[in-house]
């Protein structure tokens, strides 16, 4: 007799960014390595150009989001994007710096992590950050952040930032 047992998933949402090198490529060739590293990749929402944020003197950034079934941990989501953004060649110098690919985790089901130094999920200034919420709520507009109790697109309506977010 077989039990049908369902294998437990979260699912992620992560954020992609660059602004060196082929930048579309680079997107591209880290959501299929995240497939492979990190779970099946369930929505991407458009391409998103977004002046650099933080440090300015930068060429501008494309950004994506994606939604992720995950069967690993948050850390372990986190360990593997490091490894995917290492892999496609990125060398971590300044804070906001240039970058060939950044992998974000925004949100992680609707779990609260802090781990101090290492991981903070929700990502702790997503909701001050318009490159990070236009392309969320394309695709999650009626997530719940579990910190603020409200919704992605409800959030993106009453951003602040004016940051120029130009949807591809």
């Amino acid at each position: 007799m077989m039990l049908n047992m369902a294998l437990e998933y979260t699912i992620a949402y992560l954020l992609l960014g660059g602004n060196l090198g082929d930048r579309e490529r680079n997107l591209q060739e880290a959501i299929h390595l995240i497939e492979d590293k990190i779970g099946e990749i369930c929505t991407v929402s458009s391409v998103y150009e977004t002046a650099a944020w933080g440090k300015t003197d930068q060429p501008a950034f494309l950004n994506q989001a994606l939604t992720v079934k995950t069967r690993l941990t948050a850390l372990e989501v986190l360990e593997n994007a490091l490894e995917i953004e290492r892999l496609l060649g990125r060398i971590r110098k300044d804070k906001w710096g240039e970058r060939l690919i950044d992998i974000d985790i925004i949100l992680f089901g609707d779990e609260i992590i802090d781990i101090e130094n290492k991981l903070q999920v929700p990502h702790p200034q997503m909701q001050n950050r318009r490159f990070v919420m236009m392309p969320l709520a394309e695709i999650a507009p009626n997530v719940i952040h579990p910190l603020l109790g409200k919704t992605i697109s409800s959030i993106e309506e009453n951003i602040t930032d004016n940051l120029n977010v130009k949807k591809l």
